[in-house]
């Protein structure tokens, strides 16, 4: 059973790493991969070697040693369990690079030997990886960018134009009692000054009719 699993583990994920490989435009390898549950497989098939072998899987992994390791993956489910252990994670590693590439516009050409080394040796492929995308920057990273320093702009211009606002409704209440106390001022005068007018004709009337009164 080990060896049928064996070689069923590169089976089920081969199919994965030619269409990243082979067809990378493709728009259904994108909608594929994009799933992490592509290692489903793998995983499934690590699973059940390791639960028919627990006995012998936990301690050397609780408490692991060279020679515990070695005697481990020196049987035949121990070596399926590792192979397909390894399978996992390379692909993992692998669908991670390839949808980040596709981000970045790395070439397909460029791309190729890099998840091909990740296939044979996963540790330095995703090591090659990881120095070749520093040539290509992440276009998301400056559009994050350029929205939250829009959304700031955009923010104090609202602060500026709300206080601008107030600013002037706060000038415009101020003129209007201004105003209003000038009329109020105006009025009390004007009403002062009719008093005043209407004192002096009372006091030429009186002294009008005192006059008539000495004449007589």
């Amino acid at each position: 059973m080990s060896e049928t699993l064996f070689s069923l583990t590169f089976a089920v994920a081969a199919p994965f790493w030619a269409m990243m490989i082979v067809l990378p435009r493709w728009a259904w390898t994108r909608r594929i991969v994009a799933s992490p549950w592509i290692v489903l497989p793998p995983v499934l098939i690590y699973a059940i070697v390791v639960a028919g072998s627990l006995g012998d899987v936990l301690p050397a992994v609780i408490s692991p040693t060279l020679p515990g390791v070695r005697e481990l993956l020196g049987t035949s489910d121990g070596a399926t369990a590792g192979w397909a252990h390894l399978l996992a994670f390379d692909l993992f590693a692998g669908r991670w690079a390839y949808l980040d590439s596709r981000e970045r516009g790395i070439p397909p050409l460029v791309m190729a030997p890099i998840l091909l080394l990740t296939i044979l040796l996963g540790p330095l492929g995703l090591l090659t990886f990881l120095l070749v995308r520093r040539r290509w920057p992440d276009p998301t990273v400056g559009r994050r960018d350029g929205e939250t320093d829009l959304g700031r702009r955009m923010g104090e211009s609202g602060m500026w134009r709300r206080g601008s606002e107030t600013g002037v409704g706060r000038r415009q209440g101020e003129s209007g009692v201004r105003r209003r106390g000038g009329e109020s001022g105006v009025r009390r005068r004007g009403g002062e000054a009719g008093l005043g007018r209407r004192g002096g004709e009372a006091g030429e009337w009186w002294s009008a009719g005192g006059s008539g009164v000495g004449d007589a």
